[in-house]
C-alpha cells in the first residue's frame, strides 16, 4: 500500500465531475487500500478519489468505533454512491483534506439513503444520520466536482478567501 499526494484547493482537478466505476478489480482494490493509507496518515474520516487525482466516483469513510479508533472493520468503501432519499438540515462543522486547515460550518441534509456498491461490486444500500450523513455528502459533492467552502455564504466565503491567501502566504514563508 501506498500513500499518495492529495490535491489540494485551487487545483482545477478538484472541479472535475468524476466517471462511474466499471470495473470492480484489482486496480480498484489497489485504489481503495491506498486511498485508505493515505486518510490515515493526514488525519481525516473521509476521502474522494478525485482527492488523490483520481477522477472515478470512488470514495471511502472511516468514523471509527466508539472510541473514534479507526480500522478496516470501521471503513466503508462507496463505489458510484446515489442518493435515494433526504431529510432534515443540521449544521457542522467541516474540514478537509484538499482545503488544509480551514473549517467552517455547513448546512447539509441530516438523514439520508444512499445506493453504492462495494468494491466487490455487491450492492448496498445504507441510512445515516449525523455525522455519517455528513460525510457521504461531503465525499460526493467531491466527485460531483465540489467543495465544502462552495457552500458557504457570500460573507463565510469572503471570510474564507482572505484567510486562505494569508495561510498561503505563511506557508511560502516557513519554505524560505
Amino acid at each position: 500500500m501506498a500513500v499518495l499526494d492529495i490535491v489540494t484547493y485551487p487545483n482545477k482537478i478538484l472541479k472535475e465531475v468524476s466517471k462511474p466505476v466499471e470495473r470492480f478489480d484489482e486496480e480498484l482494490h489497489k485504489l481503495l487500500d491506498d486511498m485508505y493509507e493515505t486518510m490515515l496518515k493526514e488525519g481525516g474520516v473521509g476521502l474522494a478519489a478525485i482527492q488523490v487525482a483520481v477522477p472515478r466516483r470512488a470514495l471511502i469513510i472511516d468514523l471509527g468505533d466508539e472510541e473514534g479508533k479507526q480500522s478496516k472493520d470501521t471503513l466503508i468503501e462507496v463505489i458510484n454512491p446515489e442518493f435515494l432519499e433526504w431529510e432534515g438540515t443540521q449544521k457542522d462543522t467541516e474540514g478537509c483534506l484538499s482545503v488544509p486547515e480551514y473549517y467552517d460550518e455547513v448546512e447539509r441534509y441530516q438523514k439520508v439513503k444512499v445506493k453504492f456498491f462495494d468494491r466487490y461490486g455487491k450492492e448496498h444500500i445504507m441510512d445515516a444520520e449525523g455525522l455519517l450523513s455528513v460525510a457521504f455528502q461531503h465525499e460526493t459533492d467531491h466527485l460531483d466536482g465540489h467543495l465544502f467552502i462552495e457552500r458557504l455564504d457570500y460573507i463565510r466565503r469572503k471570510k474564507f478567501e482572505k484567510e486562505w491567501k494569508k495561510l498561503l502566504k505563511q506557508k511560502q514563508k516557513r519554505k524560505k
